[in-house]
């Protein structure tokens, strides 16, 4: 063991440079007992180097190996370290991640095959955000994926993107993907563990070995070319590598990973925005009243009129989606105006929860001539910085916005839907068509300040992401969920009612 880690060193060492490491520590060989060692054990030589990390508030420090050279590196090993386990930062900057890490974990019923898949969606997902991503296998069951970053940011926006993403990735593949790390969830699914991206968690080093079996597996590189192969022939053992292999590996191709340490990237800067939208400091109540005061002034939303060829335009893919004989749903009118008037300050929002094939909740701006919507499978957050996923659908014509009842089995969006939230918005800042807009709305249930944002505009259906800013709203009960804020009705009674009703004075 000693001696591959003195032949991977060159390899192995510029990734734990100035990272502080956790060994985990297998003194009686992988059968024995085995412990996490994060202190500098205390009859190290003087020449180890440590860096002392503060453990909370007045708890200390914790001195922490740095593995900057070879004789650390094999003194560590000689003490039964199998597995070493660094920080995603440098020291001192320890508030700095230089890269966002996945791990791919195959629950009962998949593998690493499977986590394969996984990985390729998510490389897809990175490609769209134009970000490169660079896979390797963990050496015991699946697959982890690094994005390099490299420039300044710090855990408060990479910690939340990497949830973000998981869960994205729930929503868009739930058959396939779980982010919760319920071990119940998992049954034939791959949890994306995005956890590890915490300024307190570490990560398997690359070309580390894996304290799991008798003859270990390495933490290996590899390229999306042979996740290909291997999918391909589905051959899971290709994707299992000894040390013997793992040298042979970096003496043909030198180190893939390490474009890894080089590679500057940014976070998308739409997500930058979001992270210091839901870092604002609470406004005391004068000056949310001046906010919203101002709030015209920012606000780049067109004057009303009429329903134009453009918002015409727009209810086309509506329009075609519907059978208007079927469904009870309201038609798109020509002659259409809004009806909050020329006051910004009076125009709409809604919030349907929509129990289609997934219940989730659609939340519609009326913008332009229309409403603007989006499909939340969570709903809007309440809690200060969390991120949902809101998919951009078609435009809905105006008088969707009080429409609650049954639509037909067979038809679109065939279900039961509620008016879960109405009431009126602001435009703090930002702009629809550039996919950024801080918004404060005024409803019945929510009453505060969301900022939602484009993270991908290529293909038909926008992704965005719906951010709270400060402060937190209290959660609503289960019996106010489930109560239209129209009719008071329950989920179950509109259904069983199976009737259509809009166009209501409830405004």
């Amino acid at each position: 063991m000693i001696q591959y880690y003195l032949e991977i060193a060159p390899f192995m060492l510029p990734h734990l440079k100035d990272r502080p490491i956790t060994l985990i520590r297998f003194p009686e060989g992988v059968k024995g007992e085995s412990f996490y060692e994060k202190n500098a054990p205390a009859h190290a030589p003087e020449w180890i180097k440590t860096f002392a990390v503060p453990r909370g508030r007045d708890e200390g420090f914790i001195n922490y190996i740095l593995i900057n050279d070879v004789e650390t590196l094999a003194w560590c090993a000689n003490l039964g370290a199998i597995e070493f386990h660094p920080f995603l930062h440098h020291a001192p900057k320890i508030d700095q991640p230089t890269h966002v890490a996945f791990d791919l974990d195959p629950g009962e019923g998949s593998d690493i095959l499977t986590c394969v898949d996984v990985a390729f969606l998510l490389k897809g997902l990175f490609d769209q955000l134009g970000l490169e991503s660079f896979p390797k296998v963990s050496g015991s069951k699946g697959i982890q994926i690094y994005v390099p970053l490299n420039t300044p940011v710090t855990y408060e926006a990479t910690t939340p993107f990497a949830r973000t993403i998981a869960e994205l990735m729930e929503q868009r593949y739930p058959e396939l993907v779980v982010s919760n790390m319920s071990k119940a969830l998992r049954k034939k699914k791959v949890l994306i563990d995005w956890s590890q991206n915490n300024q307190s968690k570490t990560t398997v080093c690359v070309y580390s070995l894996r304290g799991k079996r008798d003859e270990p597996f390495v933490s290996t590189p590899v390229t999306w070319e042979e996740l290909t192969k291997a999918r391909k022939r589905k051959k899971a053992d290709a994707l299992f590598f000894t040390p013997d292999d793992a040298l042979a590996r970096v003496k043909k191709h030198g180190d893939l990973f390490a474009p890894v340490l080089k590679l500057k990237q940014k976070l998308p800067k739409a997500f930058l925005e979001a992270a210091k939208s839901a870092t604002y400091s609470e406004n005391s109540d004068a000056t949310k009243k001046n906010t919203k005061r101002s709030a015209s002034k920012k606000a780049s939303l067109p004057a009303d009129e009429p329903l134009s060829a453009k918002a015409r335009a727009n209810l086309k893919a509506y329009e075609k989606k519907r059978d208007f004989a079927k469904t009870r749903e309201p038609a798109p009118s020509s002659a259409r105006v809004s009806k909050s008037g020329k006051s910004e300050k009076q125009r709409h929002f809604v919030i349907q929860k929509h129990a289609a094939t997934r219940l989730h909740y659609d939340f519609r701006l009326e913008l332009e001539g229309t409403l603007k919507s989006w499909a939340v499978p969570k709903g809007l957050p309440y809690e200060t910085g969390v991120r949902r996923a809101a998919f951009q659908v078609e435009d809905h014509p105006l008088d969707y916005m009080d429409f609650e009842g049954t639509i037909p089995k067979g038809q679109y969006g065939g279900g039961t839907v509620m008016v879960w939230d109405i009431g009126t918005y602001e435009v703090l800042s930002g702009d629809w068509h550039q996919g950024d807009l801080k918004l404060w709305l005024h409803g019945k249930k929510l009453d505060g300040e969301w900022h939602i944002f484009r993270i991908k505009s290529e293909d038909e259906k926008p992704v965005w992401l719906i951010v709270k800013a400060k402060p937190a709203m209290k959660p609503l009960s289960a019996k106010q969920d489930d109560s239209s804020a129209l009719t008071k009705r329950s989920m179950e009674k509109i259904a069983s009612d199976n009737d259509a009703q809009w166009q209501s004075k409830a405004r």
